[in-house]
């Protein structure tokens, strides 16, 4: 199978999501520094998205007005169902990220998010004919979309658009066998297609970078100076056709981390293997909470009940058995929003979730944890 996208393309992607906060916005000096570090080590993707809030405008004096163009790989996202009322409102969005970033063209562009109760409104506002207009004039190199479903409509897709480049999938360890995020068979599916992949989601939004304790005593006797994350970016990162892997990195010790193991990087073993197998059979018995903390649960909640962070709380406790650093956690996510009792289970959480995770549920899991 031939790719799009050469083999040598380096496989680690700054994902621009978490970005180190400082006060109530985001931390630029830190992620200047991060970006210098990553540049110095032969890294050039970023991942940003018109909804991520101020990531645009930061990566613009951080990267875009400090480096020259043609030294870095910029994405970023046009989103159809969140912020979006309108088809002029869509398309807008990407002549704002061109402003926002300053960056002149997007190297990777991409629908955001596709899944069956919103890729309808893609084709209603036109949006596939309009980023293959962008294409056709230059201000986009290559064209993709990120998608979380089923394989099914994974198909249809692909099917009805082989014009894509390249398509973003969540895909780790954790989730390859998860018949709600169908890692594995997305994956084939986009291969099946010959689509070369950008992985999101490789820690399951920082889940991973702190598994079950069992789960990080398997790793760290086979190999005690690697960081449990890094068994998670080098498990995706060793399948073939990944153009890169987004790694959502919040500070500096998480660059320098993920840099000393994917500068040079060396594809998992056999005996490595089988131990992520080991893993995933692990998690298989886990009563952890799924959630990435992509926070797309919290923009509608008429209870403003901070969903992920509750979510956090309760996995010290499922996960790790830290009881105390729970509660703290707990009494943290409500300290500015709703309990977890708070909610009327309207549902617009479920709606927006990528995971599809039943979220009523386990906020009534979360009530009788902690209150």
């Amino acid at each position: 199978m031939s790719d799009y996208f050469g083999k040598d393309t380096p496989k680690l992607g700054f994902g621009l999501m978490r970005l180190p906060r400082k006060g109530l916005g985001t931390d630029v000096e830190q992620v200047k520094q991060m970006v210098d570090l990553f540049m110095d080590a032969g890294f050039t993707y970023f991942d940003t998205a018109f909804i991520y809030t101020g990531s645009e405008k930061t990566i613009r004096k951080a990267l875009v007005e400090r480096y020259p163009r043609d030294s870095y790989t910029l994405a970023t996202k046009i989103n159809a169902f969140l912020l979006a009322p309108t088809e002029k409102a869509a398309k807008n969005q990407f002549y704002t990220s061109l402003e926002r970033t300053g960056a002149g063209y997007f190297d990777y562009y991409l629908l955001h998010s596709l899944k069956r109760d919103n890729y309808k409104k893609y084709e209603k506002f036109h949006l596939w004919d309009f980023v293959k207009e962008q294409k056709e004039k230059e201000t986009i190199k290559h064209v993709g979309f990120s998608y979380h479903d089923d394989p099914e409509l994974l198909d249809q897709l692909l099917s009805e658009h082989p014009e894509v480049d390249f398509i973003q999938l969540q895909i780790n360890y954790a989730d390859w066998e998860n018949p709600s995020v169908s890692s594995r068979a997305n994956y084939e599916m986009a291969r099946k297609h010959g689509k070369s992949i950008v992985v999101m989601e490789p820690v399951k939004g920082g889940t991973l970078a702190n598994p079950p304790k069992e789960i990080e005593q398997l790793f760290k006797s086979y190999n005690p100076n690697a960081s449990c994350a890094s068994w998670a970016i080098r498990f995706v990162a060793s399948l073939d056709g990944i153009i890169t892997v987004l790694s959502g990195m919040s500070n500096i010790e998480q660059m320098k981390d993920n840099i000393s193991y994917m500068k040079d990087f060396k594809p998992l073993n056999e005996e490595e293997q089988k131990i992520i197998q080991e893993a995933q059979r692990m998690l298989g018995r886990s009563s952890t909470v799924q959630c990435t903390s992509c926070h797309y649960c919290t923009d509608g909640c008429p209870r403003q009940i901070a969903i992920p962070d509750i979510f956090a709380a309760m996995n010290k406790q499922l996960g790790n058995g830290q009881r105390e650093e729970a509660v703290k956690g707990y009494q943290k996510a409500i300290a500015t929003g709703g309990k977890a009792s708070d909610c009327i289970e309207c549902h617009k959480c479920e709606n927006a979730c990528p995971q599809h995770l039943p979220i009523t549920k386990h906020l009534k899991q979360a009530k009788d944890l902690f209150e």
